[in-house]
C-alpha cells in the first residue's frame, strides 16, 4: 500500500533544506528526498571557494538560527561577513550540520518519477516505493542542466567533460588541459589546475576577463549613513538594483515578463572571484578573444582550431578539454517529471511560469531555486534566495492546510 504525505520536497540542497526546516517549525507534515548538499559535494571542484560573502551563504532556519557564522565559530573556522572567502568544504560541512540539526527527516533515496495522481502526485523512489503526495516541491538546483557548446559536443567523453563532472581534479596533474569558458567556473577550474601542476590553457571568446571587485570589510560596514543610502549592501551585490533583486523578490515578480527575463539574463554576468584574479592572470596561458571554430579527435588528443580577434589562426592539441561553459535551464530536461507533466507545464525561456507562491501551472507543483529566477529574479540563483523562498512557500502551504481543515458550511 502506498504511503501518503501532504508535501514532498525533491532535492536537499540549500533550498530544499531551508524549506524543510521552515515546514517542520510550523508543524506541516512533509517528506524530503535526496542526498544532502550532493551537487556541492560531487559536482563542484575540491579546493574552490564560494563567490558569495559569508553573510550571504547561510541556509535558512526559522527565526534566523543556525547561521554559517554560528557554525564557523563553533568549529573554529575563520569567518567574516565580508572579506574572507567561504571554502567549499566549509559550506558542505555546514549544510550537513544544518541537516542533522534541522531536517532529521531527510530520506536520501533518489526520486525516479513524478506523475499526476487523483490525490495529487505519485512519487516513485529509486527502489520502487511509491509515495502519494498532495503537493510536490522541486528544489533540485542546476545539476541537470550542464551546457556544452555545439563545437565541442561531438567529442567523446574520455576527451571532453563538463566542469560539473569534476570534484577531484588530481587526475589532470601534469597533463595538457584546455578550459573553455570565461566565467567563475572557468576561472576556478583554471586556477585549481594550475595549482595542481597541470599544463593548463584557458580559451574565452571575450578579450578581457571580468572579476568581482575585491571587498573592503571595514569600508563596507563603516560607511556613513549617506554612503549606505546611496549604495546599500545586499546578499547579491552592492547598490539599489541588487538591493531590490535581493530583498524584494515579490516586487520583482510584478515586472513585465519580458523585462524580468532580460534582467535575469544580464544580471551577474560571467565573472571570476576577486581572490583568484592574480593567480589566473599571472599563471596559466590565456587565449582571450579566441573563437573556437573546430574540434576533432587526433588519436589520444584533440585538435582545436582557433581564430583570434585579429583573424590570426592558432591550432593547439590538448589531451583533455573541460567545458566550463555554464548551464542552460530547460525544465524539459528533468528526467523524473512524467511526460504528461512536462507536456502540460506552462513555460517561458525553458523555465516554469510561477505564481506568487512559486506554484506552476499544474496545481500543487512548485519550483524553487534557479528554475524560479525568471519569476522572482536573479536572487534565486544564489543561496541567499532560499530565505525568501522558504518563508513564502511555508506561508502558502500553511494557509492551504488551514483551508483544507475548515468545516464546510
Amino acid at each position: 500500500m502506498n504511503s501518503y504525505s501532504p508535501v514532498v520536497i525533491v532535492g536537499s540542497g540549500p533550498y530544499g533544506l531551508s524549506l524543510a526546516a521552515h515546514l517542520r517549525a510550523k508543524g506541516i507534515d512533509f517528506r524530503i528526498f535526496g542526498k544532502p548538499m550532493d551537487f556541492w559535494k560531487r559536482q563542484m571542484p575540491r579546493g574552490m571557494y564560494l563567490k558569495s560573502d559569508g553573510f550571504a551563504s547561510d541556509l535558512y532556519a526559522p527565526n534566523g538560527g543556525f547561521t554559517l557564522k554560528h557554525f564557523c565559530a563553533k568549529q573554529g573556522i575563520a569567518y567574516a561577513d565580508i572579506g574572507i572567502p567561504v571554502g567549499l568544504e566549509t559550506f558542505v560541512s555546514y549544510g550537513l550540520a544544518f541537516k542533522d540539526a534541522m531536517v532529521t527527516e531527510l530520506d536520501e533515496r533518489h526520486v525516479a518519477n513524478i506523475a499526476r495522481d487523483p490525490r495529487g502526485f505519485s512519487v516513485t523512489l529509486e527502489d520502487g516505493e511509491v509515495v502519494t503526495a498532495g503537493r510536490v516541491v522541486v528544489a533540485v538546483g542546476i545539476s541537470y542542466f550542464p551546457y556544452v557548446p555545439p563545437a565541442l559536443a561531438s567529442l567523446p567523453s574520455e576527451l571532453l567533460t563538463h566542469s560539473s563532472e569534476h570534484h577531484d581534479l588530481t587526475c589532470f596533474r601534469s597533463r595538457d588541459v584546455v578550459v573553455v569558458g570565461g566565467g567563475s567556473s572557468a576561472t576556478d577550474i583554471t586556477a585549481l589546475l594550475y595549482d595542481l601542476g597541470a599544463n593548463v590553457q584557458m580559451i574565452a571568446r571575450r578579450d578581457k576577463l571580468n572579476f568581482n571587485e575585491e571587498p573592503d570589510s571595514i569600508r563596507e560596514f563603516s560607511r556613513s549613513t549617506w554612503q549606505q543610502i546611496r549604495k546599500p549592501m545586499s546578499g547579491i551585490g552592492p547598490g539599489w538594483r541588487y538591493k531590490l533583486y535581493g530583498d524584494a523578490p515579490w516586487l520583482f515578480r510584478q515586472l513585465p515578463r519580458a523585462l524580468r527575463h532580460r534582467v535575469v539574463r544580464r544580471s551577474h554576468g560571467p565573472a571570476g572571484a576577486w581572490f583568484i584574479r592574480k593567480k589566473v592572470e599571472n599563471g596559466p596561458r590565456l587565449l582571450l578573444g579566441s573563437i573556437l571554430e573546430r574540434a576533432e579527435r587526433q588519436g589520444d588528443r584533440i585538435r582545436l582550431e582557433l581564430r583570434a580577434a585579429d583573424g590570426a589562426r592558432l591550432n593547439i592539441e590538448p589531451q583533455h578539454i573541460i567545458a566550463a561553459t555554464g548551464y542552460k535551464l530547460d525544465v524539459q530536461r528533468l528526467p523524473f517529471l512524467s511526460q504528461e507533466i512536462r507536456a502540460r507545464l506552462e513555460t517561458a525561456a525553458g523555465t516554469p511560469v510561477l505564481s506568487r507562491e512559486f506554484q506552476a501551472s499544474i496545481p500543487g507543483l512548485y519550483f524553487l531555486g534557479t528554475l524560479s529566477a525568471n519569476s522572482f529574479g536573479p536572487v534565486m540563483r544564489f543561496a541567499f534566495g532560499a530565505g525568501y523562498a522558504a518563508r513564502r512557500l511555508t506561508q502558502a502551504l500553511g494557509q492551504q492546510r488551514t483551508l483544507a481543515h475548515q468545516p464546510a458550511h
